[in-house]
């Protein structure tokens, strides 16, 4: 922010101009002053931008402030341009406050009587047109060059043309070879492609019946052990205890407890772990104590278990397991592959070869293996993958291509193209597949409308219809419309003639 040094004194304010002051800001600090005498103060080596009219302005504001201004400054040009103002100029502020400021005279305007005789001067002038613009024939040829200007405004404005031209329109194909790879993930020229690869996971039920038959255990074995104590201090030997004679396994049915010392026993009742037959074994074969209670005590079964037995009845086999799989994956491949063309585009290109298995998410039998039942059934959740060429993907490939042959002065008439396989796709050995395709679209030769518009400006409709059939490649003859129809001749200015290619 700038400083500025203001000091009042005998009833005088004191502004000090900066170098970026300029009209707008030293009036703005006057009209904060209170006294009847402003004095602006220019520094010996500042130079201050005011002009003339500058001074004029800040002198008509001190005056309507009911001040005085005056200037101090040693600026041969601004001390030239007050004093031609009627602004007191000082050497120093010191001076300017000692001294009496003379006022500005006022310039007096000598005041002339009224001439009361002008209304009969006014009277007494006649006006008098040259004789020249009154003459008849001027009269005719100005207004004949107004018609036509206006007609030739006409002419230029209101006819306007619509020319229909029929190009050359032409079939382009073009055979290229394509090889889709997973590893590719943008379309290129030479033929690459990305393999997109889609997923779809599928779920059913499948029941068979059952074919196997086998034992299954009826009752499980039962009998009697003793636990010996093997130290000098009581045993507790907890229900479940697992008992076993190296193959079958028992357990304790009830809470037995040791008595402190070597020798001491107790007998507990035991059951088989599994059913069936197995666990009928002989006397004394029980032996062995699992777990580390196995160190303080031994065991024996001083009678042979009894009680296990079995029955025979149709059970599900590892062939009926697999057979119920076989026909429920085909079944779901069936319905894999019905829905994946179902989810593409029918102009995607599906790879056969690379339909798959991918996993199987879940897979549940019912009964399970070694339970009896008369039915067999599958619940299977399984997930196909399989690999295609995506239309739009060809559809770029077809266009690069055929845009790279476009025959000059063709341009494509849509951008409909049609992409037909010529030759299947194989499968080779890194995952890509390789097969040829056909790309076709039609193709419009090329019309300059600059160039159209320019061949007929202002002829007639059937001269400017056999300029083009002779100048223009077209399929058929043009047509030129012109508007008003009673209009004989093209516009002669482009802007009002339409070019229409179809």
């Amino acid at each position: 922010m700038s400083r500025y040094a203001i000091i009042e004194c005998v009833k005088t304010r004191i502004i000090t101009l900066e170098s970026h002051d300029d009209l707008i800001s030293v009036r703005d600090r006057m009209s904060w002053a209170k006294t009847p005498r402003i004095l602006l103060v220019a520094p010996k080596f500042i130079k201050v931008n005011l002009r003339q009219v500058d001074l004029k302005v800040l002198q008509r504001h001190a005056s309507t402030l009911g001040a005085q201004l005056g200037l101090v400054t040693r600026q041969r040009r601004l001390r030239a341009e007050a004093e031609a103002l009627g602004i007191p100029v000082f050497a120093s502020t010191g001076e300017a406050q000692k001294v009496t400021w003379s006022k500005p005279r006022k310039r007096q305007l000598p005041r002339k009587a009224p001439d009361r005789t002008l209304r009969e001067k006014r009277e007494q002038v006649q006006v008098r047109e040259e004789a020249w613009r009154a003459h008849p024939v001027v009269r005719i040829l100005t207004f004949l060059v107004g018609v036509l200007s206006a007609l030739s405004l006409v002419a230029l404005f209101l006819p306007r043309a619509r020319v229909q031209l029929h190009p050359v329109v032409q079939s382009q194909s073009i055979e290229l070879p394509v090889m889709a790879s997973p590893a590719v993930n943008d379309v290129f020229i030479t033929g690459n492609i990305p393999a997109r690869e889609k997923r779809i996971v599928v779920e059913g039920v499948q029941t068979v019946p059952v074919t196997g038959k086998g034992a299954a255990p009826q009752s499980k074995a039962e009998g009697a052990v003793i636990f010996r104590n093997l130290t000098q201090r009581a045993v507790n030997i907890p229900i479940g205890t697992v008992v076993t004679t190296g193959d079958v396994r028992f357990v304790t049915t009830g809470l037995g407890v040791l008595n402190a010392g070597v020798g001491e026993t107790v007998e507990l009742k035991i059951e088989a772990v599994e059913g069936g037959p197995s666990g009928n074994v002989e006397a004394e074969a029980i032996n062995v104590v699992e777990g580390r209670l196995g160190l303080s005590v031994s065991v024996t079964n001083p009678e042979p278990t009894a009680g296990g037995r079995e029955r025979f009845s149709v059970q599900t086999t590892d062939a009926d397991r697999a057979r119920v799989k076989e026909l429920l994956l085909k079944r779901l491949e069936e319905e894999a592959r019905a829905m994946l063309l179902d989810e593409l585009n029918p102009d995607d290109v599906l790879f056969d070869e690379t339909f798959s298995l991918s996993q199987i998410l879940s897979e549940n039998y019912d009964p399970p293996a070694g339970a009896a039942g008369s039915q067999l059934t599958l619940t299977m959740q399984a997930e196909f993958t399989a690999r295609y060429a995506d239309a739009s993907d060809l559809t770029e490939l077809a266009a690069l291509a055929l845009n790279a042959s476009l025959p000059l002065g063709f341009s494509p008439a849509s951008d409909a193209l049609t992409v037909v396989p010529v030759t299947d796709p194989q499968l080779l050995e890194d995952g890509s597949l390789r097969w040829t395709v056909r790309a076709e679209r039609e193709i419009v030769q090329q019309v300059d409308a600059a160039q159209v518009t320019r061949l007929i400006l202002g002829l007639g409709s059937s001269d400017a219809q056999s300029k083009l059939e002779e100048t223009l490649p077209l399929q058929s003859k043009p047509v030129v419309s012109l508007t008003p129809s009673w209009w004989l001749w093209v516009p002669i200015v482009p802007f009002r003639i339409e070019v229409v290619t179809e």
